[in-house]
C-alpha cells in the first residue's frame, strides 16, 4: 500500500462513546440521498428457490437467467446449506465484533496486508472513511492464508467457519452450474473455472450512526470478483441496489442468502449477465451484520 497508507480506527469503538456528531473524515455530503420513497422500496428483488433448481425445473432456470441478466442480483431461498450451521455463524460473527477491543487486536491490519480487522485507510486528501468495521480473510486455495488469522479465532466459531467456507464453495459451483445452463454453453466449463478457484470472506460491522444520511457503510461499487454470497446476519435493512438510475434497498429474507454477479462473471459471460453497482447504507437505532462471500476462478 505504500507510506502513504494509515489504519482507518475502529468504528465501533467510536460508536460506543455515543457521540452526537460524525468526526469530519467520515462525512460525506454530496452522495445520493439515503432515504427513499416508499415507491422504491416496493421494488422485489427477484426470488430462487435451489429446490426447483436441483429438480430440473426449467422455469426457475428461466428465472434464474433473467434475474442475471435484468437485476445482477437475487435472493437464493432453500440453498440446502444447513440451517443449524448457518444459525451457529451468525452467531459467531455477532460475538467476534463483541470481542474486546484487546482481542480483535490479534487480527489487526497492516499497511502491508489487507488480510484482517479493520480497514485500510489511504491517506490522501480527498478519501473519507467509511461507518464501518470489517475482517476479511483469504479461504481458498489454502496456500493464499495468512498464517496466523483463522487459526486465531476462537472456537467453536473457528469450525464452523471453516465448515461455511466449504459450504459456500459447493454452493457457488452449484450455483454457476445452473448459470451455464440457463447460458446454454457446453458443460462443466464453469465447474472446471471454480472447483479449483479462490474464496475470500468479509465480515462487516456498521454500527448506529447519529448522521446516518451523511455517512456510508460502503460507497457505491461493483463487485470485481465473478460471485458473492452474501448472509445477512442480523436481517437489518442496509444494502441497495442501483437499478434503472435509483437506488433501491434490498428486505433481506430469513432464511435466504443474496447472490451477485461480480464483474469477472459479466466479463465470462461476454455482459449477458450483468455486475451491478451498490452500496451499504447505516441507520441511528441498529447495528447492521453482515457476511460476504467472494468467489473468483
Amino acid at each position: 500500500m505504500g507510506d502513504n497508507s494509515i489504519l482507518a480506527p475502529s468504528v465501533q469503538e467510536l460508536a460506543k462513546q455515543a457521540i452526537s456528531k460524525v468526526p469530519d473524515q467520515y462525512l460525506q455530503p454530496n452522495q445520493d440521498p439515503i432515504f427513499l420513497s416508499d415507491r422504491i422500496t416496493l421494488s422485489q428483488l427477484p426470488i430462487i428457490n435451489f429446490d426447483k433448481l436441483l429438480s430440473e425445473d426449467e422455469i426457475e432456470l428461466e428465472n434464474l437467467d433473467k434475474a442475471c441478466k435484468e437485476w445482477g442480483f437475487f435472493q437464493l431461498m432453500n440453498h440446502g446449506v444447513n440451517s443449524s450451521l448457518v444459525e451457529s455463524v451468525k452467531s459467531g460473527v455477532e460475538e467476534f465484533f463483541n470481542l474486546p477491543m484487546e482481542e480483535k487486536k490479534k487480527f489487526w491490519q497492516t499497511p502491508e496486508e489487507m488480510q484482517g480487522f479493520r480497514q485500510i485507510y489511504v491517506a490522501l486528501e480527498e478519501e473519507k472513511l467509511r461507518w464501518g468495521d470489517m475482517f476479511f480473510v483469504k479461504t481458498f486455495p489454502l496456500h493464499r492464508r495468512h498464517p496466523y488469522l483463522i487459526p486465531s479465532i476462537p472456537q467453536p466459531f473457528r469450525d464452523d467457519f471453516e465448515n461455511y467456507c466449504l459450504e459456500m464453495k459447493k454452493l457457488c459451483i452449484s450455483i454457476m452450474e445452473f448459470m451455464s445452463k440457463a447460458l446454454k454453453i457446453k458443460p462443466n466449463v464453469f465447474f472446471d473455472l471454480f472447483e479449483d478457484g479462490s474464496q475470500a470472506m468479509r465480515m462487516g460491522y456498521y454500527p448506529p450512526c447519529p448522521q446516518p444520511e451523511q455517512v456510508i457503510g460502503l460507497n457505491p461499487d461493483s463487485d470485481v470478483t465473478a460471485i458473492t454470497i452474501l448472509l445477512e446476519v442480523n436481517q437489518v435493512q442496509g444494502l441497495q441496489i442501483k437499478k434503472d438510475g435509483m437506488w433501491i434497498p434490498i428486505n433481506p429474507l430469513s432464511n435466504a442468502f443474496l447472490v451477485n454477479v461480480g464483474d469477472a462473471l459479466e466479463v465470462l459471460t461476454n455482459g449477458i449477465y450483468k455486475s451491478i453497482e451498490h452500496r451499504v447504507t447505516v441507520n441511528s437505532m441498529k447495528e447492521r451484520i453482515s457476511l460476504a462471500a467472494f468467489h473468483n476462478p
